[in-house]
């Protein structure tokens, strides 16, 4: 009789302990919430700062015709689709400098920098080839043709984006690495009310200017673009006034380094490519139905998008503290934060999901007065309501990962999740069920709610192994 009560005993001393961990790490994530958000608030202002230029776009050609707003669609999903690479490879940054500056080596900071800049001269026309290569694709594809009428001047306009786009990506992972944000969120922020003005200018033709319509809104992307790439360079060379250090620099060519940012960047960009093809093609897709159809899609697909710009700021916020923890050798660090950032990713999109559920009309009224098109875009909205929580697991799960060093996991995930299981399943219920546009998103949201759980749990073993 004795040893039982023993077991027992040893039973209850262990639940104490693991009680005790358990509550032990609440309070510690609890903690990590604000130095978390003291990150991340000014990055998801920026990156809806960066999602309102586009929104801003769709909604000024809104006023001009809807063939305006597919080509306004339909040429920056294939301007993305193709700069996403370089963009991608970029976000090496957020692994190498984070780490770097976590264990207190700004001067391998600064390396990292240089190589990146390095890295874009080839980049830029190798993606501007690519782009102009993709305009030749709009007319066979059968998209309707008074959209490719509108949408390869539009995509002519962005081209020349390209390389101010590319300085910009490298010197802001560069700068949100070292826990210098602020300047980031002025950047596009600001910038906003540029390419407002532009589109003023060139879409409508006011101060003497033609109306360009749609090409309008591209070449005063394109000054945005170039503006918030001046801000950064300002904000540096300031900073280097103050002892950042950068100029001191060697500025030699390091092969090995720029390889090993290849080697880290290249499977984060082909997640992003992976992501942003599959919505590039439903757009083509949907674009052989009536315009109203692109229309609404565009309007929902924009206003998923911005949403999702909270889970990606969070997403950055969550790759440099993670990265950050691993560099100083905190692997609880690493650990809180990520789990800090997943809960609030998943929190904020189901918020979102709500909305798009409970209003759908005026969100689609945002961007049109057509009715038809408000009507098809409520019902996209129902769609996207459903995997908004989905999409916010799978964003910060994914800059999590990305601070970790595992930049592969995603890639596979996404393609897999997109290629394989979404986009099939949509074409189908899209054209063969009779479903139309709904049909298509109805495949991408499950592709979402399978990529978030994955990622969510690739996360939980990198928390187990770290």
């Amino acid at each position: 009789m004795v040893k039982p009560r023993k077991a027992s005993s040893e039973t209850s001393r262990i639940r104490r302990v693991y009680y005790a961990g358990k509550m032990a790490f609440r309070g510690q994530l609890r903690k990590e919430f604000r130095p978390l958000l003291e990150l991340a608030v000014p990055l998801v202002l920026g990156e809806l700062g960066w999602m309102a230029m586009s929104l801003v776009d769709t909604i000024m050609v809104g006023r001009v015709s809807k063939e305006a707003i597919g080509a306004v669609s339909l040429g920056s999903m294939l301007f993305h689709a193709v700069a996403v690479v370089g963009i991608g490879v970029l976000l090496a940054l957020d692994t190498l400098v984070s780490q770097s500056y976590g264990a207190g080596d700004t001067e391998d900071c600064h390396h990292s920098l240089i190589q990146a800049l390095y890295l874009c001269l080839p980049l830029a026309p190798l993606l501007m080839a690519l782009q102009w290569s993709a305009s030749l694709l709009l007319a066979p594809s059968g998209v309707h043709p008074a959209v490719v009428a509108e949408a390869i001047p539009y995509l002519m306009a962005l081209l020349w984006s390209t390389f101010p786009l590319l300085l910009y990506t490298a010197m802001r992972r560069y700068l949100q690495g070292m826990n210098l944000v602020k300047p980031v969120m002025f950047s596009l922020v600001s910038a906003n009310l540029v390419n407002a003005g532009a589109n003023w200018v060139f879409v409508f033709g006011n101060l003497g200017f033609p109306a360009y319509g749609a090409t309008g809104a591209g070449w005063a992307t394109c000054i945005s673009r170039i503006y918030m790439s001046l801000v950064l360079v300002a904000y540096i060379y300031w900073k280097e006034r103050h002892g950042l250090g950068l100029m001191r620099a060697n500025w030699r060519l390091d092969l090995p380094r720029i390889r090993r940012l290849v080697t880290l960047g290249l499977p984060a960009a082909m997640q992003i490519v992976v992501e942003v093809g599959v919505f590039a093609l439903a757009t083509v897709l949907i674009g052989r139905l009536e315009p109203r159809f692109l229309a609404a899609h565009q309007i929902a697909l924009s206003a998923a998008s911005f949403t999702f710009m909270v889970p990606l700021g969070l997403g950055a916020a969550a790759a440099v503290r993670v990265g950050q923890a691993i560099g100083r050798k905190d692997s609880e660090g690493a650990n809180r934060a990520g789990w800090a950032a997943i809960i609030l990713g998943g929190a904020t999109m189901s918020w979102f999901g709500l909305i798009f559920v409970l209003a759908p009309g005026w969100v689609a009224g945002i961007f049109t007065t057509d009715p038809d098109v408000i009507t098809t875009t409520g019902s996209l909205l129902a769609v996207a309501a459903v995997f908004q929580l989905f999409d916010g697991l799978q964003g910060v799960a994914t800059g999590a990962l990305r601070g970790a060093g595992d930049t592969r996991t995603p890639a596979v995930s996404h393609l897999i999740g997109y290629w394989v299981v979404g986009l099939p399943l949509g074409y189908y219920l899209c054209f063969s069920v009779g479903w139309g546009a709904v049909g298509l998103w109805a495949g991408l949201c499950l592709s979402l709610v399978v990529i978030g759980l994955v990622l969510t749990g690739a996360w939980w073993r990198v928390t187990k192994r770290l």
